[in-house]
């Protein structure tokens, strides 16, 4: 059996969609955010000494890394999801895997800290979005051909991209200028398989 530990409001939610779509069975173990500090509980430690989500227990073994999780799932299913057959789409694919935590995550957490500083991040924020423009403009032009990000067909890909775009919404910019990326929250927004990780997994404030 797959045990997930899915942290409230974070980056675990793409696990359990990407389950579902596989369509792979698994159990959640739910943990609430500190209301004050929104840091996961320490309880988490006790699973992986990082203490942070999505954790995910297989065979004794506790996984970390959101990348890393998806590809072992994708491994689990006989690929289902993965790489596509074309070179230059699967190169995508494994490029999107990396990006959404390696490139995208950081100044979007950098963003979420100086709106917590008040006055004193205030001067951080517009060279922050600045930043962050340029990967929006970039991913924008990227989805001009195509609707999903390796290619013609939704993969695990997608599922990686999803968090950081939908923090985006909130936090970093996206928004009506960003059609194609708008359109894109829209498609994966609709899957089954989206929507029944959202009612298996709690209240979710991004989607």
């Amino acid at each position: 059996m797959i045990f997930v530990h899915h942290l409230q409001n974070s980056r675990s939610q793409r696990v359990l969609w990407l389950l579902e779509e596989l369509g792979l069975p698994f159990e959640i173990r739910r943990y609430e955010r500190d209301p004050k500090t929104l840091l996961a509980p320490p309880e988490l430690r006790r699973i992986h000494p990082l203490g942070k989500a999505p954790i995910v227990e297989v065979d004794g073994l506790a996984l970390v890394e959101t990348g890393a999780i998806v590809e072992y799932l994708v491994a689990r299913a006989d690929g289902r999801l993965g790489p596509p057959a074309d070179p230059i789409a699967a190169q995508r694919w494994r490029q999107y895997l990396h990006y959404a935590e390696g490139s995208m995550m950081p100044p979007l957490l950098a963003l979420l800290v100086v709106r917590r500083l008040g006055l004193l991040g205030r001067p951080a924020r517009g060279p922050l979005l600045r930043m962050f423009a340029t990967h929006l403009r970039w991913l924008e032009a990227e989805l001009a051909g195509r609707d999903w990000f390796a290619g013609d067909a939704f993969t695990a890909a997608d599922v990686m991209m999803s968090f950081p775009l939908e923090a985006a919404t909130q936090r970093a910019g996206l928004d009506r200028q960003y059609p194609r990326l708008l359109a894109w929250l829209e498609r994966i927004h609709a899957r089954p398989a989206y929507r029944t990780a959202l009612n298996r997994g709690g209240p979710y404030v991004y989607a």
